[in-house]
């Protein structure tokens, strides 16, 4: 009597096949419901049945990765993870030249899931030695962002750059000018330019916020200015006209009373007419060039003898070093620099403009103490008597006068 032939169970998951080179192939369901192989072959079926069994059980936790959703140029992913940031035009730029510099020539030809720890590791010591701690850790932090967000996506299953302090950075302590080095510069670098240096140190306003400020932003009644808008300038030139470095940019500062006569002598000799006018131009009527004004600003260090590193940007500290001095609450000192986090915003947000006045005021007095003669000058208003910081101005050269 013939045997009964014994009846093959069917598998439940994937399959699995035998190939002309005697090694296993399996082959499972991917995210499109077809079957896709696995990314190897198998000595044995059993190892294949191990692997099915592997992607199965990752596929009902929810933590399957399609190895082939992750087969994409890591250089034309980068590119449109910038694209859909929505960041301020200066901090593109800054992604798109790292990226371009220090990613794209290691790593812009690789799949996304073909970057490993390993790889990042010899990459990342590789620049250290070629660009420095600083730049490094800059483009750390963007590939660490980058592969974050393609986890997110769903293309690798954990991010590959976890280098403990990799991202940090260290940088050398910012040259801190005094209140006198202050006074030299806004002399040094003439009549035009005086009052940018004076609102850059004892008002903590940026570069970018003073190319855009408008005659509207400033009120002489209550003796503020008002931060509404940048102006940064590209690396192309390109000037980009938007909002302010972060969202407590947007402020009313107060001023101290001792600036108060430049900005009414700017304001009627160099200003743009009208409540839209700009208040600094160029000796044309043109917007204010970074090439141009960073010639006037050299030429100025040189002569009153500071660092060569000593940027504009830094005469903020010394507004900053003065307001702190004073005593003021650390919300109030946020408000008046414009600095802002997320977190920090809902607790120094509620700064009021009667304790931005009494910091405007507290460093009149300081800076008074400092450098101020005796000698009073008239025009003082409601802020009381103004004493001369420096020797009076003289008018501009006949025909430069705009009004």
């Amino acid at each position: 009597m013939a045997r009964a032939r014994k009846k093959t169970q069917r598998r439940s998951f994937g399959a699995i096949r035998q190939l002309p080179s005697g090694r296993y192939q399996a082959r499972y369901p991917g995210s499109d419901g077809t079957l896709q192989a696995a990314p190897q072959t198998y000595e044995t079926k059993r190892e294949a049945e191990v692997y099915l069994a592997q992607v199965q059980a990752d596929q009902s936790r929810g933590d399957w990765i399609d190895p082939q959703a992750g087969e994409e140029l890591f250089a034309a992913y980068a590119k449109k993870w910038i694209d859909e940031r929505g960041v301020a035009a200066t901090t593109a730029e800054l992604y798109r030249r790292l990226l371009r510099l220090h990613l794209e020539p290691t790593f812009g030809d690789q799949y996304v899931n073909a970057i490993s720890p390993a790889k990042v590791r010899t990459w990342r010591a590789e620049r250290l030695t070629a660009t420095g701690a600083t730049t490094t850790a800059k483009s750390y932090r963007l590939l660490k962002a980058i592969m974050q967000t393609a986890v997110g996506d769903s293309l690798i299953r954990r991010n590959p750059c976890f280098i403990d302090g990799a991202g940090s950075e260290y940088a050398d302590e910012r040259p801190v000018a005094t209140v006198e080095q202050v006074f030299a510069l806004a002399e040094a670098i003439g009549i035009r330019w005086r009052l940018m240096v004076l609102l850059g140190a004892f008002a903590s306003m940026r570069p970018e916020e003073l190319a855009e400020l408008r005659h509207s932003d400033i009120d002489l009644d209550t003796g503020s200015v008002n931060v509404r808008r940048a102006a940064p300038e590209l690396n192309t030139g390109e000037r980009v006209i938007g909002d302010p470095k972060s969202r407590a940019g947007k402020r009313e500062i107060m001023l101290p009373g001792f600036i108060l006569i430049d900005v009414r002598r700017h304001l009627e000799w160099f200003a743009q007419d009208g409540p839209d006018g700009l208040v600094f131009v160029g000796e044309r009527g043109a917007p204010l060039r970074g090439t141009t004004f960073g010639r006037k600003w050299r030429k100025a260090k040189e002569a009153v003898g500071m660092p060569k590193e000593f940027r504009f940007y830094d005469l903020r500290h010394t507004g900053n070093n003065l307001a702190a001095d004073t005593g003021a609450k650390m919300k109030d000192l946020m408000v008046r620099a414009g600095h802002s986090t997320e977190k920090a915003q809902l607790i120094y947000q509620h700064s009021t403009a009667e304790h931005q006045r009494k910091l405007a005021d507290a460093i009149d007095l300081d800076v008074r103490r400092q450098y101020a003669s005796k000698e009073p000058v008239p025009g003082g208003g409601s802020f009381g008597t103004v004493h001369r910081i420096v020797p009076p101005l003289p008018a501009p050269a006949q025909g430069a006068r705009r009004r």
